[in-house]
């Protein structure tokens, strides 16, 4: 069964008031606390988490193979760290999953497509746009570092590559570069949407009010954000390996996480109460199960 936490109680409103949400400042704490929730989440849905996710490490293994196959090694890891700046599009079924465990609700792979039917998927669609751009340029970015590096000649192998990157001048200055550039990728993805699909799915929030929130939230917290940032990089590192399998552990923990962090920086609405827990419900015998499950024989 799930718990309502002090500070993690559900909204009822549906849109954040003219000035804006209130926001909390949080301390680095609460970032363990947001992933532990989180991971309880997963443990609560694994199937139904795993199943929202599996397509990212499919999707992973299919880029992997393409990027070998034209021999642009070089774009492997721009493609994996790209899963940082769609990652908190792509967790919308998550969010919903969380929604509904905090609320008490059954939680099922068809509930996460509920999100689908939100007034302001509009909303969320127009944003994902937004950071699916910004991983495009990202990635063609991240080709015109390395051409400027090393010239348009291909590399014969993994061990080519890593040699080239790693014993010369070139290489090094193309890790600088390259990361560098990354960071403010990833920085400009954090800042837009670090909370902007939650506030958008619960408060029925439009993308630009979501945005400004989540730049926001970013100003008033920026060492927990600069920290939750580097925790989703490590993470998302961590799960490309082996051949991007750990990413269907890591995307649902961080989209969870994600929806509780949400929870503490942004203050529920005024009235909004907690969900009273569900009564329990009495156990039936196996005898009932043929009349529960075609219930017109009841009237018979």
């Amino acid at each position: 069964m799930a718990t309502l936490y002090q500070g993690n109680v559900p909204t009822m409103g549906q849109s954040a008031d003219a000035a804006g949400p209130v926001i909390r400042t949080i301390q680095l704490s609460d970032l363990h606390d947001a992933l532990k929730r989180g991971w309880e989440d997963f443990k609560a849905v694994p199937s139904h988490a795993i199943i929202l996710c599996v397509i990212y490490p499919v999707l992973g293994l299919v880029i992997a193979r393409v990027a070998m196959g034209y021999s642009v090694i070089p774009l492997l890891f721009p493609l994996a760290a790209g899963f940082a700046l769609i990652g908190p599009f792509a967790a919308l079924g998550l969010y919903e999953l969380s929604s509904r465990r905090e609320r008490y609700e059954e939680a099922s792979a068809w509930d996460a497509m509920d999100v689908l039917r939100s007034p302001s998927f509009g909303a969320m669609l127009g944003l994902g746009t937004l950071l699916l751009a910004l991983f495009v340029t990202w990635v063609a970015t991240a080709q015109a570092i390395y051409v400027a590096a090393f010239g348009y000649e291909g590399v014969t192998g993994i061990s080519d590559f890593v040699t080239r990157v790693l014993t010369t001048s070139q290489g090094w200055w193309l890790i600088v570069v390259g990361c560098g550039t990354g960071f403010l990728f990833a920085l400009a993805a954090l800042c837009i949407s670090a909370v902007s699909f939650p506030l958008m799915l619960d408060r029925h929030a439009g993308a630009l009010d979501a945005m400004v929130t989540s730049l926001r939230v970013v100003a008033k917290n920026p060492v927990p954000m600069a920290a939750w940032g580097l925790i989703v990089a490590v993470l998302l590192a961590l799960g490309t390996i082996p051949a991007f399998l750990g990413l269907a552990v890591i995307i649902p923990l961080l989209g969870h996480a994600t929806w509780h962090l949400y929870r503490k920086v942004i203050v529920s609405e005024p009235g909004a109460r907690p969900v009273p827990p569900p009564p329990q419900r009495p156990r039936k015998p196996a005898a009932d199960f043929p009349a529960n499950l075609f219930p017109w024989r009841n009237r018979e």
